[in-house]
Order: C-alpha cells, then structure tokens, then sequence
C-alpha cells in the first residue's frame, strides 16, 4: 500500500529527497507523497525509506491505498522502465 504523511509532519523536508520514485513534495502544511508513484520503495530498498528519515515517524500506511508487493512491482515497473528491481 502507499505511504501517506500524516499530521505529526513538522515539514522539515528529509523525506523528500529520500524517495526514489519522487512522489513526496512539499503541500500546503505539511509534505504529501503522491500514491500514484509511491511503491514503498519497493524495487529500491526493503524498507521505506521516508519513514526511516523521518525524525517524527510521520509517514505511515495508507489504508486507503492497498497494493500487494506484486502491485507494488508493477508500479515500479511503470514507473522505471527497464531498471531491474533490487529489493
């Protein structure tokens, strides 16, 4: 499932350039990652790279975007075509 940030966000901005995919960027009052192109950085990492950044653990599952790491695999795809995934 994709990562949302949530309102602990104190919108230092470390997570931002820790996503492979570039799906998190700065909102209106806190920063937002884009579920379109978040993979929990599936294909990169084994885990989640914003939320390892995070100072105040701000991004968290998104239950309202539920993918399966197959899901998650094909997104990566999409979104990289021809790189092979490493984790």
């Amino acid at each position: 499932m994709a990562f949302k940030i949530t309102d602990e966000c104190i919108s230092c901005g470390s997570c931002e350039s820790e996503c492979p995919n570039e799906a998190i960027s700065e909102g209106d009052e806190t920063y937002v990652i884009d579920p379109a192109k978040c993979t929990e950085c599936v294909g990169f990492f084994s885990t989640q790279q914003c939320y390892e950044v995070c100072p105040v653990e701000a991004p968290a599952a998104d239950p309202a975007n539920v993918e399966s790491r197959e899901q998650l695999l094909a997104k990566f795809a999409a979104l990289h075509p021809g790189k092979e995934p490493v984790a």
